[in-house]
């Protein structure tokens, strides 16, 4: 038998399972507001660049287009998202906050900085700066590899 690395001690498992770790923490402390991680990236983005179309939100939360099309729909249907026709383009909808995406935005939000604070816990404040530090250096390095390679929404 050929010796092999302990995949437990792999950086890919390790990152595997802190997004698993940091998906429990948000459901649990976001529990009261029926609203999943992705949802809220995008509900997010959707009020930081009212306007903004499929497309280039996809590219701001780094998701894919067919999977974000479902995410959008249920945000609709929550009532929080309203899709409105470009008036250059009747093809292309715009994506716009309602009032009841604002008001859950300002509802949620002690709870995200809970999730975050939760998440970064074990650490030491030096290191949380440091993880933060080298994770984004980690994500941007290899932003080109992944399928739904992130970019930034801001007006052009």
């Amino acid at each position: 038998m050929a010796n092999r690395e302990d995949f437990h001690t792999m950086p890919g498992h390790l990152i595997r399972r802190a997004h698993q770790i940091s998906i429990a923490i948000f459901m649990e402390e976001c529990a009261d507001h029926n609203v999943t991680p992705v949802q809220y990236a995008c509900l997010s983005e959707i009020a930081r660049q009212p306007g903004v179309d499929a497309t280039r939100l996809a590219s701001a939360v780094a998701f894919d287009r067919s999977t974000l099309g479902n995410v959008l729909e249920r945000l609709e249907g929550k009532g929080w998202v309203d899709r409105r026709p470009s008036p250059d383009d009747r093809r292309v909808k715009l994506l716009h906050i309602t009032q009841a995406g604002e008001q859950l935005l300002d509802a949620i939000e002690p709870a995200v900085v809970a999730t975050q604070k939760r998440l970064l816990k074990p650490l030491s404040a030096a290191d949380r700066k440091l993880f933060m530090r080298l994770v984004s250096e980690l994500v941007e390095g290899n932003n080109d590899v992944s399928r739904a390679p992130m970019g930034r929404v801001d007006g052009d």
